[in-house]
């Protein structure tokens, strides 16, 4: 499971730094930045992100799940609030920025299945029910 972690935490620093190098309003000042932006932009994905796709959900089936893009964008811009020496320009570099770290996550855990040979585990909980009779 630690390893899990790591290895999403890790495409996301190769994903933000992508993004920062494609879009033109997201900056970064070093890689030690690139890295502390990562961790906050996970740990704001794991708790802010949540509630607000619930909260939003109606919304999200509207556009039919455009939506999460938007609140992606806006997790990018609380990042780069929190974040010192990372910065976004504005609610248009941030949308964009999410749209390429969406399509750069998904190639990458695309590629990492590849060059693990096999499946990515993920964990889930499943719950069953037994009957006795």
């Amino acid at each position: 499971m630690l390893t899990g972690i790591f290895v999403i935490w890790l495409v996301t620093a190769i994903g933000l730094g992508l993004t920062t190098l494609i879009v033109p309003g997201i900056k970064i000042k070093s890689t030690t930045t690139l890295l502390i932006a990562a961790i906050v932009l996970g740990l704001i994905n794991s708790s802010i992100r949540p509630v607000l796709w619930i909260l939003t959900a109606p919304l999200s089936l509207l556009t039919f799940g455009l939506f999460a893009l938007v609140i992606n964008a806006l997790m990018i811009m609380l990042a780069s609030a929190i974040v010192p020496d990372f910065k976004v320009r504005g609610f248009g570099s941030a949308l964009l920025g999410a749209i390429v770290m969406a399509l750069i996550g998904i190639t990458g855990f695309i590629l990492l299945q590849i060059i693990a040979g096999g499946n990515i585990e993920w964990y889930s909980i499943e719950r069953t029910s037994q009957f006795y009779y």
